[in-house]
């Protein structure tokens, strides 16, 4: 269980803090949330306390991680169909595992195809959402601003 003040991160929004845990009551029964807030935006997201792991909530990552994420960015091979369905799907089944570095493969084979032939709205959407996912945890862990590791990230998968 997680307590205030813990920072955590969630498969589909990023890492935030955990704001307050508070009991609400939905459709007639009574639960407990993290109310999770998010560094960028100020964003509120409720997050049952009791199905956290299946949700795949975790602890963010400690620095000396998110600096091997960035080291080994310029190195990520990237394998994207050419089918957009299945390039979508794969994406996305990539940034729900929650693991950063696959979070960062669907970054650099995004950023990659929209250098080459353009991205589609629903994958310049993914680009954005998965940028957002890395970038939130590394600045968190690193206690950097966000723009500082924008330019890190974007220097080493160029």
């Amino acid at each position: 269980m997680f307590s205030v003040g813990d920072m955590i991160a969630h498969p589909m929004h990023g890492a935030g803090v955990i704001d307050r845990i508070e009991e609400k009551k939905i459709n007639g029964m009574t639960r407990k949330y993290y109310v999770f807030k998010m560094p960028i935006g100020g964003m509120l997201v409720m997050i049952p306390t009791d199905n956290c792991t299946e949700i795949g909530i975790r602890p963010i990552i400690c620095s000396e991680e998110a600096d091997r994420i960035i080291e080994a960015l310029p190195d990520i091979e990237i394998d994207m169909t050419s089918n957009w369905n299945r390039r979508y799907r794969e994406n996305m089944l990539r940034i729900k595992s929650g693991d950063l570095m696959e979070v960062a493969r669907v970054v650099k084979g995004l950023m990659a195809r929209d250098g080459d032939k353009g991205l589609s709205t629903g994958e310049r959407k993914m680009l954005r959402s998965a940028k957002q996912i890395l970038i939130s945890e590394i600045v968190l862990s690193k206690r950097c601003e966000y723009e500082e590791i924008e330019e890190k990230i974007n220097d080493a998968m160029a």
